[in-house]
C-alpha cells in the first residue's frame, strides 16, 4: 500500500508518520518539502504530487487552523481547507485512492446538548468552520473514496496546547479563569492516527465503510473543568503552582468574546464509528493525563 501523508509536521500528522509507517510506502510532506510539493497553497504543485506518486492511500492532515485570524482572511483559510481540498479529491477520484480528510465540530451550529450525529443539520458559526464544510462538500462531490473524520478539542504532547498553556499561567498567576459554558471532550492526536490506520486497513478490506464519521475521545467537559484536571493532575505529580485547581474561575463565551464565534456545545456522537470499526473510544481524562504524564517526564 501506498499513502501520501500532507501536513506531516501538525499535531495529527506528527502521528500518522507512526501509525501509517507500518501500513506500507509512506511518503510524508509539509509545506517545505522539496522533492515532492505538500505545500496546499499550491493547487497545481499538489495535483502534480498525487499524479507522479500514484498513492492508493492520500491522508490529508494539513489545514488552516487560526480560528479567529481566518474571520480577517477567509480567503487564504477557504484555500487550504476547500480550494486545495477539492483538488486531492479530484486527484483520488482520477488515480482511484482513498482520500483521508480530517474536519471539525465547527460545521455544526453548536447550539444545544446533544452529542452531533453525522446526519444532523450543519450550520457553522465562523468563516472557519464555513472552509471546513466547504472542504467536506468538494470531497462528496468529487465522487471519490473517502473517509472524513471529524474531531474536536484536539491535543498532543509536542507542540503548543491548552494543558502547557493552563500550567504555564498557573505558575506565572495568581489566578486563572477558563469558559466554562463549552462542552467537548479533549482528543488525543495519537488516538486519531491510531483509530484513522485502523480505518484505512478496515476500508481497504471492506470498501463500503467509507465515508463520514465523528471521532472524539468519551466523555465530556467544559475548558474549565479541563484546566481543573490538568491542575489536579500537575499537582499530585509534584508540581507547585500559584493558582489550585479549585479556584479556577469558570467564566461565560459571552465575558470573554472572540472575532471568531465558538460553539457552545462540541459535543460529538462516536457511535457510528465505533460500531462500524469495533472501537471503545477511552474516555478523555486517560489520554490527558498519559500526554500531562510524557510532559513531565520531558521536564
Amino acid at each position: 500500500m501506498k499513502i501520501l501523508l500532507l501536513g506531516k509536521d501538525g499535531q495529527v500528522g506528527w502521528e500518522l508518520q507512526r501509525s501509517l509507517a507500518v501500513l506500507g510506502e509512506l511518503l510524508a510532506l509539509n509545506s517545505r518539502s522539496q522533492d515532492f510539493c505538500g505545500d496546499l497553497a499550491d493547487l497545481d504543485g499538489i495535483a502534480a504530487t498525487v499524479r507522479a506518486w500514484q498513492p492508493d492511500v492520500i491522508v490529508n492532515a494539513a489545514a488552516y487552523t487560526a480560528v479567529d485570524k481566518a474571520q480577517s482572511e477567509p480567503d487564504k483559510a477557504f484555500l487550504i481547507n476547500a480550494d486545495a481540498v477539492a483538488v486531492l479529491a479530484k486527484a483520488a477520484a482520477e488515480t482511484g485512492a482513498l482520500l483521508v480528510h480530517y474536519s471539525t465540530d465547527y460545521v455544526f451550529p453548536g447550539n444545544g446538548d446533544r452529542p452531533w450525529r453525522e446526519e444532523d443539520a450543519i450550520g457553522p458559526l465562523n468563516v472557519y468552520g464555513q472552509s471546513k464544510l466547504a472542504g467536506e462538500q468538494a470531497i462528496q462531490a468529487a465522487g471519490c473514496r473517502y473517509l472524513i473524520l471529524r474531531t474536536c478539542w484536539v491535543y498532543a504532547s509536542r507542540g503548543k496546547n491548552f494543558a502547557r498553556t493552563m500550567l504555564r499561567l498557573a505558575t506565572e498567576r495568581d489566578s486563572l479563569g477558563v469558559i466554562d459554558d463549552q462542552f467537548g471532550a479533549p482528543t488525543g492526536a495519537e488516538l486519531i492516527a491510531d483509530v484513522t490506520a485502523h480505518a484505512v486497513v478496515a476500508i481497504h478490506r471492506a470498501p463500503e465503510l467509507a465515508g463520514i464519521y465523528h471521532l472524539a475521545a468519551a466523555g465530556e467537559t467544559t475548558w474549565c473543568r479541563y484546566a481543573r484536571f490538568v491542575l489536579e493532575q500537575a499537582i499530585q505529580a509534584g508540581a507547585q503552582l500559584n493558582v489550585q485547581p479549585a479556584s479556577v474561575t469558570a467564566l461565560t463565551t459571552e465575558s470573554y468574546p472572540t472575532p471568531a464565534r465558538r460553539p457552545l456545545n462540541s459535543r460529538l456522537d462516536t457511535h457510528k464509528l465505533e460500531q462500524a470499526f469495533g472501537f471503545k473510544l477511552p474516555h478523555w481524562q486517560l489520554g490527558v493525563a498519559r500526554m500531562l504524564t510524557e510532559l513531565n517526564e520531558r521536564s
